[in-house]
This record gives structure tokens, sequence and C-alpha cells, in this order.
């Protein structure tokens, strides 16, 4: 069916709009047009609310509404964390496992192909936090499974994970050349976290091909006078990306707007966000407003990508454009996926959230539908 989706405000991703309605056919943008132009065989549709925007993209996330995939591992889990995203505006998400067997790590890559297959929707891929990683900034990743890498290993994970591996959190320091460039050659996002590298082992590793860097500040070796670290590097080089957890617990929001003022359109939001679970290798309790380890370890937060945006612009001072593009366009970018999601134009698919005035999240279309 072609709808004509008519709302006050329009941001396509680059700018505001007004007067104008968002043709859709077939779950994809055909253009937009003035609200007096729209096509006679067209439905239209007038949104409340005060603007359209594209719908949130969440590159890590581990659970959500009571349901934590690690120690699920099923597709009624990721149905559940799936729901949790649409409340929060997001339409697409990476589901994250952090440092475990490899086991698991092919076990959870299987359920989520069976989840693909089976019609499940929203899921880009898998994105496995570790175990390649450095015990020194390990959080609250379990120590017994992080470990070096073996190209023997990666080639597994690769095989097992063909299609649904998409990213990959590892520290640089703690992983040959050759690994890095074998994931890199199989087209996987490498993030660079848990790290406690230098600034010459991190810029060394951004400078091989790591694009991107996992939660800024967050478990990575901090910026300082006679060492720049891992920080240093991500805001030193002209390229590499860096999510940012913007909940005012894991990062205070005074950094983040330093970050941003430095970063510009590298740095963008993910929620981080986990469940409350209390059996599994990873037992997260909920406190509020985070969620810990059952000894007090930060483990994961209580966000959502709409709360994330608000937080930008009234807490971080963000522009709303930017705010929004921080949680859509950016994070579709890193996965090379800007011409699907993060932008209202010819040929996306037609994802969008419904805003008020306050950024209350007003309504989540699907593919054209809600």
């Amino acid at each position: 069916m072609a709808t004509a989706f008519i709302a006050r405000e329009i941001f396509t991703g680059q700018e505001i709009q007004t007067g104008k309605a968002v043709l859709v056919r077939e779950g994809k943008v055909v253009d937009i047009v003035a609200a007096s132009a729209i096509p006679a065989d067209y439905r239209q549709r007038k949104l409340s609310g005060y603007m359209l925007a594209p719908a949130f993209v969440d590159l890590q996330i581990y659970g959500g509404n009571g349901q934590l995939f690690s120690a699920e591992l099923t597709t009624q889990a990721l149905d559940a964390v799936y729901e949790y995203c649409l409340q929060g505006g997001c339409t697409r998400f990476l589901i994250t496992l952090a440092t475990n067997s490899i086991e698991k790590f092919i076990q959870a890559m299987d359920v989520a192909k069976k989840y693909n297959a089976g019609g499940g929707k929203g899921l880009l891929g898998v994105h496995l936090e570790g175990p390649y990683i450095n015990p020194a900034k390990k959080g609250a990743h379990i120590e017994r499974f992080i470990k070096k890498p073996a190209i023997e290993e990666i080639r597994l994970l690769l095989e097992k994970g063909k299609g649904i591996f998409k990213m990959m959190t590892l520290a640089p320091e703690q992983c040959d050349r050759e690994c890095i460039e074998l994931l890199l050659q199989h087209n996987i996002v490498v993030s660079a976290g848990h790290s406690n590298a230098s600034y010459g082992q991190a810029i060394d590793g951004f400078y091989q091909g790591i694009p991107a860097a996992t939660h800024l500040f967050n478990a990575m070796s901090p910026l300082q006078g006679r060492e720049p670290g891992m920080v240093g590097a991500i805001y030193d080089h002209t390229d590499v990306r860096s999510s940012v957890v913007c909940d005012g617990v894991h990062v205070d929001f005074a950094s983040i707007r330093i970050s941003k003022k430095i970063m510009q359109e590298r740095l963008f939001f993910i929620t981080d966000a986990v469940a409350e679970v209390s059996y599994g290798e990873y037992v997260h309790i909920f406190k509020g407003d985070r969620y810990t380890l059952p000894d007090g370890t930060l483990s994961g937060s209580a966000l959502t990508m709409i709360q994330a945006v608000r937080n930008g612009v009234e807490k971080v001072g963000l522009p709303l454009p930017e705010a929004l593009r921080m949680a859509s366009l950016y994070p579709a970018t890193v996965m090379g996926l800007e011409k699907k999601w993060g932008s209202i134009a010819p040929g996306a698919q037609a994802d969008f959230v419904v805003l008020d005035e306050q950024l209350n999240l007003l309504q989540v279309i699907v593919d054209g539908e809600n």
C-alpha cells in the first residue's frame, strides 16, 4: 500500500522540513513532497505530535524486558530485546554478548540465524564483545574467558557466524595484526575496547583499519598528559568513530559534551542495556538507573535510545538534529547501512519515530507500518 505520512516537521537526517509529506511504498521511502502535492493514489496519514524522524539503531544491547540473551539463548529472548528496542524508538539492533566461551558464542550465533530465518524482526546481527580483551580493563567481563586470539579460532567464528557475525570488540594490544586483518577482510566491524593500549598501540590499530571504539571512557586507558591512551588516540584520529553511553552514570554528561566538540559526527549513542538476571555467567542486579554485578561493579545501563537522545539534548546541550543523528544516522554509518537506515530519503527503509515537543515517543513506524 502507498502511504503519505504528513507531519508538522520532518527531520530527514540532514535537515528539518515543514509543510511536507513522506511518500512510502512497499516499506521504502519514495520521496518527500509538499503536503499539497501528494499523488492521488497515496493514502494520507496525518501524524499527531511534533516531528517525524528516522528510527534509531543500537549497535550494543544485551537484553531487555527481563530477558538477557546470553543467559537464555532463545529466539524468544531476541523477541523481548526487539520489543524493548521499540519502546525506545529503535527498530534495528546488534545483539551483543560479553566475553564468554567460544562454544557459547557459536551457539548464540546459531540462535540469531534461526531468529532471522524464522521472520524475526530488527536484528542486524551479532556483536561479540570479547573475548580478546585486556584483563586490566575487563570491567564486568569474566576474566577466565579472556584470552589472546588464535587465527584458527577467529576462522572458526567467521565460518560459524557467516552472515550473522557483524561486529567484534577487542583490545588491539592483545591481538596480532594478522588476526585483526582477517576480521577486517571478512567485513567484521572491529571496535577497540576493554583496552589498556598506549596511545601508540591504539593509533597503530586505527591506522591498520580498526574503524570504531566501544563505549568511550569505559574500560579503556584514559587521556593523560604524558600518555594520551586509547581516549587520546580516538580524539586524535580523523576517522575513527566511537560509541558512548549517554546516561550520566557510565560517563559524565560534561565528558560527552567535551568529546562531542572534538569528535563531531564521529561520536554516536548505544544503550549498552542489559536485563536483571540471577543465573548464568552474568548476574545483573537492577539499581534504579543502572545494573551492577553482585559485587557492585557497573555492568550495564537501563537506557533506551529515546532517553539517550533526551539526555543528549537536555543534559549535554546538543541540538536536537545532532542528538537524533547520534542515535540513527551515525550508528548506521558505522555498519555501512546509511543508505537504508538513519535518514528519510528515497530508497531508505521506512522506519520512523514520531515525537512530541518534550521528546516523548508517540509512535514507531517500521517498514511503513505501525
